[in-house]
């Protein structure tokens, strides 16, 4: 079943280090990628979830967060956009995307030696005029 649930994050978390909010758009993609990353851990953290790895590099790609939740492994996938005009963030993880985050989370389960089930979650982070970060957070995003 997936679950959506969306947010406004506070200033604090989302400010990107710009006390002028028309300077947010002009942050560069990295920038843009690890404030939106650092964000999105806080999102989880705050929703329960233990992050115990961040940015495992796979042969087939990277894991941006990997938590666990009760007795789950949960994969998390980060998309950070300062706007929309090129889709939202969600509609950034295509099937090939889902193809490699689940063949990343199958190196990463075998290095790990972990037994339990693996799901998948989404945080699609988008700059709002305020200069902070929308935040959505889709869980068992890819059933």
């Amino acid at each position: 079943m997936r679950k959506r649930a969306a947010q406004e994050l506070s200033p604090k978390v989302g400010r990107l280090g710009a006390e002028d909010p028309s300077r947010a758009f002009s942050v560069r993609p990295d920038d843009l990628g690890r404030a939106g990353e650092r964000a999105a851990a806080d999102l989880l953290r705050a929703r329960g979830y233990q992050v115990v790895g961040a940015g495992f590099l796979a042969r087939r790609g990277e894991l941006d967060l990997i938590c666990r939740r009760n007795s789950d492994l949960i994969v998390v996938e980060v998309k950070t956009r300062a706007g929309d005009a090129f889709g939202t963030p969600l509609e950034g993880v295509s099937a090939r995307k889902r193809r490699a985050l689940m063949s990343a989370a199958a190196e990463y389960r075998a290095l790990s030696e972990w037994r339990g089930p693996i799901r998948y979650a989404v945080v699609g982070l988008t700059v709002n005029e305020n200069g902070g970060l929308d935040a959505e957070l889709i869980e068992d995003a890819f059933d």
